[in-house]
């Protein structure tokens, strides 16, 4: 009977010793290996006049690509549309809007600004700040819908 529970012992230690290596090591090497479709894939959301809640978005933007480890290890998507066409109009954008809208780009994150929008302030990509693509889809908050059915992450600064 002693036998037998020093026996059931061995074998529930070996297990776990067994677990333990079977667990993914946490090392930076590994970290580095990570597919890019592991990145972490965000949506930011621009619709209102408000320059302080645009600068704001553009600033959260900076300091998530920064949190995440890098433009490399994160998706950001920026859709902008309705109102929020007028703040990034290139002949009358606020200059610190600017600076931080193109810090952005410069990071990598695809801005888009809605067809509509465009067509509703009659505007083009050549009126607006440099960076920006029309929206894959005309309207945006199809787009918006499309971008979250793909994983994106909806914030709404």
């Amino acid at each position: 009977m002693f036998t037998m529970s020093i026996k059931r012992r061995l074998v529930v230690s070996a297990l776990t010793v067994a677990a333990l290596f079977m667990l993914p090591l946490g090392s930076p090497l590994h970290a580095a290996e990570t597919p890019a479709k592991d990145k972490v894939k965000v949506l930011y959301h621009v619709d209102g006049k408000d320059l302080e809640v645009a600068k704001y978005a553009m600033a959260l933007i900076n300091k998530h690509i920064d949190a995440e480890g890098g433009p490399d290890k994160i998706d950001v998507e920026l859709v902008v549309h309705g109102p929020a066409l007028e703040l990034f109009e290139k002949d009358k954008m606020d200059p610190e809007l600017k600076k931080r809208f193109e810090q952005i780009v410069d990071k990598g994150v695809h801005a888009e600004m809605c067809q509509v929008s465009m067509k509703m302030y009659n505007k083009t990509l050549d009126n607006l700040v440099k960076g920006f693509v029309a929206t894959l889809h005309p309207v945006a908050v199809k787009r918006i819908a499309d971008l979250q059915k793909e994983g994106y992450i909806y914030i709404k600064p």
